[in-house]
């Protein structure tokens, strides 16, 4: 987010002939932009990225993954007001106070927008994060990330939905896309899409802020008077894609648009031919035996997960 210049008007008010004074200045666009007019920016950009990836129609039944973070409720709040049917999905990951404060400002902005909110408990589940941690050598937010995506895609099915929506915004997939880039991780590039698309019993999943940042998601949220948990989960501290983020920030401080064009370019040039690669050695996709959900093993990760849990138990 740039600097206003003092008496600054919004570019939109502006060209209508109004004064409206700007509130924030966005460098990358070159708009600078009253509070009513950046509301509308915002929700008018994730409407066109959700057509420009074909992600979902006014039709679908949408599962909106809730963090208690400012993306992942501000995505529900836009997709709300944009007209779409979209409800709420928190797992309580068990983490303590952490889980305890998302949980509840999750809770509270369903009863905001009066939208239905699922939780699952993953210590019902399976155990809670801290147990699972200490159960298995994968980074924590590893486990995490694989266990969420497990339980999202199977309660999804579950209750009905046929998308999947999360919050990860340009800042997001611009620090994982750089990280992959550095290690050359091909698998993880060849998925690295706005749209994950529904196969095999996987539902599709999709990310409508992916060319938001998290600067412009904080300012809707607040403009929005959104209550959002606003210190990080314990767990991530040390992240390799936190120190990314702060790498990619630095150089969009001097270079607007950095992270977008890195991104977008790496969609429309390097991502069709990945996709050509990913098309021919196209891995098998089975069932688990124990769960029945997709696997690319006879058991997948996460029951293989619950046999460790279990033996430290």
């Amino acid at each position: 987010m740039g600097r206003l210049k003092k008496g600054s008007r919004c570019s939109i008010c502006k060209a209508k002939g109004e004064k409206d004074k700007a509130v924030v200045f966005l460098p990358h666009h070159r708009l600078a932009l009253c509070k009513k007019h950046f509301v509308e920016w915002f929700e008018k950009r994730v409407e066109k990225t959700i057509k420009e990836f074909r992600m979902f129609s006014k039709k679908d039944k949408i599962l909106v993954a809730v963090s208690g973070g400012k993306d992942s409720l501000a995505l529900w709040n836009a997709l709300t007001n944009l007209g779409y049917e979209a409800d709420g999905f928190y797992i309580d990951l068990g983490i303590p106070e952490y889980s305890e404060d998302s949980k509840n400002l999750a809770i509270s902005f369903s009863e905001k927008i009066r939208r239905p909110l699922h939780i699952v408990s993953l210590k019902e589940e399976i155990a809670p994060i801290p147990q699972i941690d200490k159960a298995t050598s994968r980074p924590a937010c590893s486990a995490c990330g694989t266990v969420k995506r497990y339980y999202m895609n199977r309660y999804a099915k579950q209750l009905g939905y046929n998308i999947i929506a999360t919050g990860h915004n340009l800042d997001d997939e611009a620090a994982v896309l750089f990280g992959n880039t550095l290690h050359w991780d091909i698998d993880y590039l060849k998925r690295q899409y706005p749209v994950l698309k529904e196969e095999n019993g996987f539902i599709r999943k999709v990310k409508p802020l992916c060319k938001i940042t998290e600067k412009e998601s904080a300012l809707y949220a607040f403009f929005n008077n959104i209550e959002y948990i606003e210190y990080e989960c314990p767990f991530s501290e040390g992240a390799s894609s936190i120190e990314y983020k702060e790498l990619l920030s630095q150089l969009e401080e001097k270079h607007p648009g950095t992270k977008l064009q890195f991104y977008t370019n790496f969609l429309k040039k390097m991502y069709p031919i990945l996709r050509q690669h990913e098309e021919k050695e196209k891995k098998e996709i089975k069932l688990c035996k124990i769960c029945g959900e997709p696997s690319f093993t006879d058991v997948c990760s996460v029951c293989k997960l619950k046999e460790k849990v279990k033996t430290e138990v």
